[in-house]
């Protein structure tokens, strides 16, 4: 099991599986950057809009 670098991931490592997969630096960033615009998505539409007086 531990000289097998490819036995985390077919037990399901989570997040250890994926950084081993070799992804790049723009991948994170990409991941990231969708994170972030699905938190802030939430957000807004959680938080009362105010109305404008007219």
């Amino acid at each position: 099991m531990y000289d097998n670098p490819a036995a985390p991931m077919a037990a399901g490592a989570g997040s250890a599986a994926l950084a081993m997969t070799g992804a790049g630096q723009l991948f994170w960033f990409a991941l990231a950057a969708f994170a972030m615009l699905a938190l802030g998505m939430a957000v807004k539409r959680i938080v009362p809009v105010r109305k404008r007086k007219a």
